[in-house]
């Protein structure tokens, strides 16, 4: 099966075209960094205007770069939410447009569930079950997933997500958007002993995160310092806050696989491209017997190649979404 995904959650328009689940022929993102930099963030409205003029072209480009006809396109697979309303209704409603002239079955997909399957599409996929912690800059939580369809929420941040933490220390150092990768950057050039911002564990016995107190920890710092005290002392913040978070991130993951007997893990989510967060679950992995696994680089932000894969599936157990469903900003769970 040949399946043509769409993901328009946020500022990115994507499309892909995926066989089986597993075979990435294209993947073609649009990105809108340069339209929403100067404002340090997503601008909703501004997003969905830039999608909509996007999204033929990507869908386009696509079909094209996999070598694919619609003749051949055995299924359509579209980001459902969560997400910016505005920017999921364009993708959403072309795939449902787009479906039923060419009288192909379509599907909305989680865009969470989304991101847990990059780490199938690699080589060398997880066994199941496994362990996996979604990180991005919408959303941080840990799942045990069983099957391709089947996950349990294990625990999710109260508060802001780690990539939404990433930004808004960017922002009180003056440093841009987007944050992390700024962050990152900046971060190897600094000590990350020199500041020890506190560590956001809640409970170590169990698997919720909270980002903003740390983040709070950091604006206060910034606060006492004078701005040349700042610019000058600006890589060891960076470097201190990011420790501080991939600690914690790295530690809940291995505890959960701990809790749940699982011998292999994954990092998925735009913050899975983190250099640091690579490095220390890589290692802290290696030191527990675990089997780690992290999609390619192209596959940790936002891609609508995650959204074929996870559609593939839903599709073939008879998943389908009609003209009369919607999507969703949020959700609880999946």
């Amino acid at each position: 099966m040949k399946i043509l995904g769409i993901e328009s959650s946020c500022d990115d328009t994507a499309a892909a075209v995926v066989e089986d689940g597993i075979k990435i022929l294209s993947s073609v993102v649009s990105s809108q960094v340069k339209i929403h930099h100067p404002f340090g963030g997503v601008v909703p409205e501004l997003a969905s205007r830039q999608h909509i003029k996007a999204i033929i072209p990507v869908v386009n480009q696509a079909l094209l770069q996999a070598g694919t006809s619609l003749s051949e396109i055995d299924g359509i697979a579209a980001t459902q939410g969560p997400g910016l309303i505005g920017s999921l209704l364009v993708g959403f409603s072309f795939a449902k447009a787009f479906a039923f002239a060419l009288g192909l079955p379509m599907v909305g997909v989680n865009h969470l569930l989304g991101h847990i399957h990059t780490a199938l599409l690699s080589d060398n996929p997880p066994d199941f079950p496994f362990v996996a912690l979604l990180v991005s800059g919408g959303h941080t939580g840990i799942y045990h997933i069983t099957s391709p369809l089947e996950f349990k929420l294990l625990g999710q941040t109260r508060d802001d997500a780690a990539g939404e933490a990433f930004d808004k220390v960017a922002k009180m150092l003056g440093l841009g958007y987007p944050g992390g990768k700024i962050i990152s950057n900046l971060s190897r050039k600094g000590d990350p002993d020199k500041i020890k911002f506190p560590r956001p564990y809640l409970d170590k016995n169990k698997f919720d995160f909270s980002f903003s107190g740390i983040k709070t920890a950091v604006n206060r710092y910034i606060s006492t310092l004078k701005e040349t005290a700042q610019e000058k002392n600006a890589a060891d913040i960076a470097a201190g806050f990011q420790e501080a978070v991939v600690e914690v991130l790295s530690y809940k993951l291995i505890r959960a696989a701990s809790h749940t007997g699982c011998q292999s893990i994954a990092v998925v989510g735009g913050v899975a491209a983190n250099a640091r967060l690579r490095e220390k679950v890589i290692k802290d992995a290696a030191a527990k017997g675990l089997l780690l696994h992290i999609p390619d680089f192209s596959l940790c932000g936002d891609n609508a190649a995650m959204i074929a894969a996870a559609g593939y599936h839903q599709l073939r157990f008879g998943a389908k979404s009609g003209l009369e469903d919607d999507v969703f900003s949020r959700v609880a769970t999946f």
